[in-house]
């Protein structure tokens, strides 16, 4: 196990000035930052190893496909996927759910069949199950939250029936910090003979992630915000879907034999891979789940609880600020949405900015949930392993000097 005290110094972009302040990092549910460990082996892939996966017999070409094979490994044995044939390299989250709507979505939903989701997600898991539903006229329907942002289970139990064939749901949430009951929920789903797709960007980086516990029948999450590069992701499905499911993308790599005017795809996985993909992001992602697994997933997740313990009452404290999602910081992940009141939350950004303090602000891709709370944004900081309790006090010294300036918001 590493040292939390230490781990800061592999992550070299935290040590700069912003404003002619020191830098402290709270956008991590948006991005996370990369390890030297990650960026040393992108650049030694593309120093040494620069070649094309799965078409070369020379040795460069060997290498590289050795390696982006064994980055699939580690991450099917990161999310306990049963089989590596399971595991699919995408772009990110977003390619994920676009490809479960149109493969899985075109194959298997009908007229009539309602798709559940609920008033937390994140828009790449409403506008593909839109889109999808527009198609085929099927229904789309949300689980409504409780007021501390839980999903209502009592209505979940309702809302999904005989007339559901999916249920597609966030297992943590990117604007209420809270993690949803996705074992269960996929009992409801499976009793009614529909399937579970869950959105897991914001839970494969921060806790231990078991596909075959949760009974997911996909599971999909981005590189960037668990210290992997941009632009690689992976989707995980069972074998029994993807077997029935056709790809959404076409060209070289995925097929196995092109005729004038049919053509075969590949085994899985490679059926869903077409063209070349992100070599040195899968690589790297796999660096990246070495460097996660070095530090212990269960260790990061009770550090960030303990980062949470620390700051939420202490945001709580300052008169005007209000807190959305539960209250409770044992139920409370490290993503803290808040307001400042009389103070628009783009002006709070802003100002933390001016302080040093990189938050977000606005509706975090999250626009029916912020109508569902009758609210335009929210600011939001999200901690990671490598921020501190000192990284806490800034944000809340930040705030306070916020609430100064503005003086209840007249400046």
């Amino acid at each position: 196990m590493r040292d939390f005290s230490t781990i800061r110094k592999d992550f070299p972009i935290l040590f700069q000035e912003v404003n002619d302040e020191p830098l402290v990092y709270l956008d991590n549910a948006a991005t996370t930052q990369k390890p030297t460990q990650v960026l040393d082996v992108l650049r030694h892939y593309y120093e040494n190893d620069n070649a094309n996966v799965h078409r070369g017999v020379h040795t460069l070409a060997e290498r590289a496909t050795e390696d982006y094979e064994n980055s699939r490994e580690k991450v099917r044995a990161f999310i306990h996927a049963k089989e590596t044939a399971e595991v699919l390299f995408t772009r990110g989250t977003t390619t994920g759910l676009n490809w479960l709507a149109r493969s899985y979505g075109d194959a298997f939903i009908k007229e009539g069949d309602e798709i559940v989701i609920s008033y937390m997600e994140h828009h790449s898991n409403i506008i593909p199950w839109q889109q999808l539903v527009e198609r085929k006229g099927a229904k789309l329907r949300y689980l409504p939250l409780t007021d501390e942002g839980f999903i209502d289970m009592a209505a979940a139990k309702e809302i999904i029936n005989e007339k559901t064939a999916i249920v597609s749901l966030a297992y943590v949430s990117n604007v209420l910090g809270v993690i949803n009951p996705i074992k269960e929920l996929a009992e409801m789903a499976h009793a009614n003979d529909a399937v579970m797709i869950v959105d897991g960007a914001q839970a494969a980086p921060h806790m231990t992630v078991d596909v075959q516990e949760l009974d997911a029948d996909f599971f999909a999450f981005s590189g960037h915000k668990m210290c992997g590069p941009t632009g690689i992701g992976v989707l995980y499905g069972k074998r029994q879907w993807l077997e029935q499911m056709e790809p959404v993308e076409f060209g070289g790599e995925m097929i196995d034999f092109v005729n004038l005017y049919d053509s075969t795809w590949k085994e899985l996985p490679w059926k869903f891979e077409a063209g070349t993909p992100n070599i040195a992001g899968a690589i790297a992602l796999g660096a990246a789940i070495d460097y996660l697994n070095e530090i212990g997933m269960e260790n990061i997740h009770h550090y960030e609880q303990e980062l949470v313990a620390y700051v939420l009452p202490k945001l709580r404290e300052i008169g005007g600020v209000t807190i959305y999602g539960p209250q409770d910081p044992e139920q409370h992940t490290g993503v803290i949405a808040f307001n400042l009141e009389n103070i628009h939350p783009h002006d709070v950004a802003t100002a933390l900015d001016m302080e040093g303090v990189a938050v977000r602000a606005g509706h975090h891709c999250a626009q029916p949930l912020m109508n569902y709370l009758n609210l335009p944004a929210t600011a939001r900081a999200s901690f990671y392993f490598y921020n501190t309790k000192e990284d806490a006090d800034r944000l809340i010294e930040a705030i306070q000097a916020t609430k100064e300036f503005f003086k209840d918001g007249a400046i």
